[in-house]
C-alpha cells in the first residue's frame, strides 16, 4: 500500500514538473510576441515565484488542517486554470480590450491586454503552486524518519526527470504555435487531478488534522510564519535553505547567459548542459539518497555537502572551457541534489506532525524569494564585475552556509524535539 502511494506522488510530482517544464523555456518568447521588452519578460517570470512565495506556506497549512488530499487537488487545479488561460491568452486578452473599446481596440492595447492575460496566468499558478509541497508533506506522513529522505529523494528524481523532458518536448510542440505546449501542459495538469482523485487516498490521521485545527502554533498569519522562522530547531535549517537556495539559484538563473557571453555555447548546447546536470541531480536524489542516508546523518550530509557546493562554485567562476565545466558540474549537481532533499527530510523530522505542512510551506516560500533575488544580483555581477562574479558570491554564500551549519548543527545543537505525553500516531504501513 505504502509503494503504491509513494509511486503515485512520484506520477503527481513528475507530471506536474513535465507541464511546467513544457512552458518555462518558451515564456520570454510569447511574451516578446506581443511586444514584452526584457524589463516586462523578466517580471513575468518572477511573477510566478513572487505568487508561490505567499502561496506555499498558505497551502502547506491549510493541508495540515484540512489534509493533503483536497489542498493537492485544490493545487493542480490553480495550475490547471492557468495553463488554459496561458493557451488561450490571446483570444481572451483581444476579448477584453474590445470590452475595453468596442470596434476601436488598437494593437498595442491588444497585446498589452494578451500580456495582461499572461501576467494573471503565472501568478495563479504560481499561488497555488503548492503541489512540491504537499507532495513532500504527503510523503512525510506516510514515511517514518528512517526512510524519509530517501522517499524524499524520489520526489526530487520525479521534479529532475519531468524538468529535463519537459522543454525538449515542448520545444517539439512549439513548432505548432506558443499556445500548443501551454494546453498541452494543461492536459497533463488534467491527469495529475484524475491521478489524485483515483489513486491517492489521505495521508493524515484524523488525530494529526483535530490537533492542526485546534492548536495555536498553525494560525495562519504573518507573525505566525515570523515565529516559525525564529523557532529552535526549525530557524537554522530555513536559514541555511535561504543561502543555499540563494547560491544555486543564482547558478541556475545567470548559467544560460554565462554559457552565451562566456563560452561561446548556442542556446541548444546550452541546453544539453542543463540536460547533463539534471540527469546527474536526478540520479542522486531518486538513487544515492537511499544509500547515502542509510550510512551517515542528515547534520553530516548539510555540511559535507556544503563544503563540496563552495568548492564546486569556486571551480565554476574559474572554468576556462567547456570540458572543465562538465566535471566541475558533476559535484555541483551531487551537492545540490543531497543539500535539497535532506533539508526538506531534516524539517519534517524537527516539528510536530500538524506543522509539517506548514513548515514545508514555508520552506518553499523561502527558495521562492531566492528566485525572485538571484536573477538580478547574477546579472548585475556578470555584466558589472566579469564572468567570475557569480561563482565566487555563490561561493561565498555557501562558505557561510558551512560554517553556519557546523557552529549550529555540530558544534552547538538545538536539543531534540520535546516527547509529547500521547504521542501523535503517524500513517503508515
Amino acid at each position: 500500500m505504502k509503494n503504491s502511494r509513494l509511486f503515485s506522488i512520484f506520477l503527481i510530482v513528475f507530471v506536474d514538473m513535465l507541464g511546467f517544464g513544457l512552458i518555462l523555456p518558451l515564456l520570454p518568447y510569447y511574451a516578446e510576441k506581443y511586444g514584452a521588452n526584457a524589463i516586462v519578460i523578466g517580471l513575468l517570470t518572477a511573477s510566478y515565484a513572487a505568487a508561490q512565495l505567499i502561496g506555499a506556506p498558505i497551502l502547506g497549512r491549510l493541508s495540515d488542517r484540512y489534509g493533503r488530499r483536497p489542498i493537492l487537488m485544490m493545487s493542480v487545479l490553480g495550475t490547471l486554470v492557468g495553463f488554459l488561460l496561458l493557451g488561450f491568452a490571446d483570444p481572451i486578452g483581444r476579448a477584453l480590450a474590445n470590452l475595453i473599446a468596442p470596434g476601436t481596440a488598437s494593437l498595442s492595447l491588444q497585446n498589452l491586454m494578451v500580456l495582461v492575460v499572461l501576467f494573471f496566468s503565472r501568478i495563479l499558478d504560481g499561488a497555488t503552486g503548492g503541489n512540491i509541497t504537499v507532495a513532500q508533506a504527503y510523503i512525510s506522513d506516510i514515511t517514518d524518519q528512517e526512510n524519509r529522505g530517501k522517499s524524499l529523494g524520489l520526489i526530487g528524481a520525479a521534479f529532475g526527470l519531468g524538468f529535463i523532458l519537459g522543454p525538449a518536448i515542448g520545444g517539439i510542440l512549439a513548432t505548432w504555435g506558443y499556445a500548443i505546449p501551454a494546453l498541452v501542459a494543461a492536459g497533463f495538469a488534467f491527469v495529475n487531478l484524475m491521478l489524485i482523485y483515483f489513486r491517492l487516498p489521505e495521508s493524515i490521521t484524523d488525530e494529526i488534522r483535530q490537533r492542526a485545527l485546534t492548536e495555536k502554533r498553525v494560525v495562519i498569519n504573518a507573525n505566525a510564519l515570523w515565529q516559525a522562522i525564529n523557532r529552535p530547531r526549525v530557524g537554522p535549517l530555513l536559514h541555511i535553505r535561504f543561502f543555499f537556495g540563494l547560491a544555486f539559484a543564482t547558478f541556475q538563473s545567470i548559467f544560460p547567459l554565462y554559457a552565451q557571453t562566456t563560452l561561446g555555447l548556442t542556446p541548444q548546447q546550452t541546453g544539453f548542459v542543463l540536460t547533463y546536470v539534471g540527469i546527474l541531480a536526478a540520479v542522486i536524489q531518486g538513487v544515492g539518497i537511499g544509500i547515502l542516508t542509510r550510512r551517515y546523518t542528515d547534520v553530516n550530509l548539510i555540511v559535507i555537502s556544503s563544503v563540496l557546493m563552495t568548492l564546486s562554485l569556486i571551480g565554476w567562476a574559474l572554468t576556462p572551457n567547456v570540458w572543465v565545466l562538465l566535471i566541475i558540474l558533476a559535484p555541483l549537481a551531487f551537492s545540490g541534489g543531497v543539500l535539497n532533499t535532506v533539508l526538506s527530510s531534516t524539517l519534517t523530522k524537527v516539528v510536530y506532525p500538524e506543522e509539517v505542512g506548514g513548515t514545508l510551506g514555508l520552506s518553499t516560500s523561502i527558495e521562492s524569494f531566492t528566485r525572485v533575488l538571484a536573477p538580478t544580483a547574477g546579472g548585475f555581477l556578470l555584466g558589472s564585475i566579469g564572468a567570475w562574479a557569480p561563482g565566487v558570491f555563490s561561493a561565498i554564500l555557501m562558505g557561510w552556509v558551512t560554517s553556519f551549519a557546523w557552529r549550529r548543527l555540530v558544534l552547538r545543537p538545538d536539543p531534540p524535539l520535546p516527547v509529547r505525553n500521547q504521542p501523535v500516531s503517524v500513517t503508515g504501513d
